[in-house]
């Protein structure tokens, strides 16, 4: 009897290996038959996913970097723009500099000017002035000297004589 159960064991292990392996192929067959095609169908839609999200990765990369160019690009004009309006500025600052001055020296010659007209004026009037209070003291001098009262030409006679050579003699001392 011990040989019977080996052999009997020895086909029961054929037997199930038989069985498993038959139900192993129907089992891949039934999975080809009607899962086979939706797993490939999954397998094949993850990979498309996957592409797709690292072609739009790629794509976010360039646009990305597009962008930074792109606001490099607007800071390198603001710099130069901020650049120009401080040129303008210190253009426009030294234009009013010179505009100034010129301002101030045009005023100092217009004072200038009037000082020497004022100077010019007063000059004439103390000229007039000592005109007068010598030809009233030659006047009372020559009265003194010729005893007598002059009459009114002889009088005006006298004075532009001697305003005449006074004159003469204030333009020849200078």
């Amino acid at each position: 009897m011990p040989n019977l159960v080996i052999a009997a064991a020895v086909n029961t292990t054929l037997g199930n290996l038989v069985v498993v392996t038959l139900s192993f192929i129907i089992l891949v067959a039934l999975l080809k038959k009607f899962a086979w095609g939706s797993v490939q169908d999954i397998l094949k839609k993850r990979a498309d996913k996957i592409a797709n999200d690292l072609d739009s990765a790629e794509q976010s990369r360039i646009k990305a970097a597009q962008l930074a160019k792109e606001r490099e690009s607007q800071l390198a004009n603001s710099r130069s723009d901020a650049a120009e309006i401080i040129k303008s500025a210190k253009e426009s600052g030294e234009l009013r500099r010179q505009n100034i001055l010129q301002d101030t020296k045009d005023e100092v010659s217009r004072m200038k000017d009037k000082a020497q007209a004022e100077i010019s004026d007063q000059r004439e009037a103390a000229m007039t002035s000592v005109k007068d209070d010598v030809a009233d003291l030659s006047l009372q001098i020559a009265t003194k000297i010729l005893n007598k009262e002059l009459t009114d030409d002889t009088h005006q006679d006298l004075i532009n004589d001697y305003i005449d050579k006074l004159g003469t003699t204030k333009h020849e001392a200078r």
